[in-house]
């Protein structure tokens, strides 16, 4: 995997932030999702690479990413101090401006990058999310049952570290495969991966924290925000069999957050890179060349 590419070790204000860099032309910024590393943009680095400078990040309290020890407001794990970290850590290789798609929680961070740095992206793509804040607003029981980690990660006290730290492979392969339609999809390197760096315990409390972010300081931040838009072209795909086909008009949810935003269901569940990377691919490619 990333045959290739090069390992940096970037340190930024209040992180070291793990990545890898290969490829050639403008720079474009993949960021992962929950409970994965940047290792999950392996099947669509190779043709990427072709046509950019392809970087992949792990998140701040994932992968080989740094863990700060967090805070009682969690804002140390909050999308804005994650968002930061992404804008110091492609200065560092260079980059004042560049491209960017995210994941998952990757396009959470992203999403809020764009409100917080709006001059640092110039195209952007977020896959299988739509708006934390608008998940809480309009969540019900079905929803609540697909997504219940959302509730049960923010538990106290380390109710939900506990839990996981009991078997956390178990956890995380149980994750993946639920929320895909093609469970054959994630390879046993990739697997390998996921699970080695998600058995560390800083790792399962700074991924429970992200979420505890999420459903605090992180609705605060966008409550301030209700009136500011994303001003740059926005490419929104998410899974034709996963949650967000079931529960949402995903393009109008968009189109209130963003002033140009185009996009389609891909046919797959959350994980579209692994699960549909040709036609993930396809999708970035014609997005960010246009």
């Amino acid at each position: 995997m990333f045959e290739g590419f090069k390992q940096h070790r970037l340190r930024v204000r209040e992180a070291t932030i793990n990545a890898v860099m290969g490829g050639s032309g403008p720079a474009l910024l993949l960021l992962h999702g929950y409970p994965q590393t940047y290792v999950m943009w392996h099947r669509l680095v190779p043709q990427l690479a072709q046509h950019f400078t392809v970087v992949c990040t792990d998140l701040r309290g994932y992968g080989d990413s740094s863990k700060p020890a967090s805070t009682a407001d969690h804002a140390v794990y909050s999308k804005r101090a994650t968002a930061q970290d992404q804008v110091e850590a492609m200065a560092a290789l260079g980059f004042e401006t560049f491209m960017a798609a995210g994941h998952d929680r990757g396009g959470r961070v992203l999403h809020r990058l764009l409100l917080d740095h709006p001059g640092r992206v110039t195209r952007a793509a977020v896959l299988d999310i739509v708006p934390t804040r608008h998940i809480f607003k309009t969540i019900n029981q079905q929803m609540a049952t697909l997504y219940e980690h959302w509730f049960f990660l923010i538990q106290p006290n380390g109710f939900p570290e506990h839990l996981i730290a009991q078997d956390p492979d178990y956890y995380l392969t149980t994750k993946l495969r639920r929320w895909s339609a093609a469970p054959e999809a994630f390879t046993e390197a990739a697997m390998q991966e996921y699970q080695r760096c998600f058995r560390q315990p800083e790792t399962i409390h700074a991924t429970c924290e992200d979420y505890r972010a999420a459903a605090t300081i992180d609705l605060a931040h966008d409550e301030a925000d209700l009136d500011q838009k994303i001003q740059c072209p926005l490419l929104v795909l998410w899974g034709a069999k996963g949650a967000m086909e079931q529960h949402y008009d995903v393009l109008a949810t968009w189109r209130d957050r963003a002033s140009h935003v185009q996009g389609q269901a891909l046919p797959c569940g959350h994980f579209l890179p692994e699960e549909a990377p040709q036609e993930t691919a396809q999708a970035l490619l014609a997005f960010f060349q246009a």
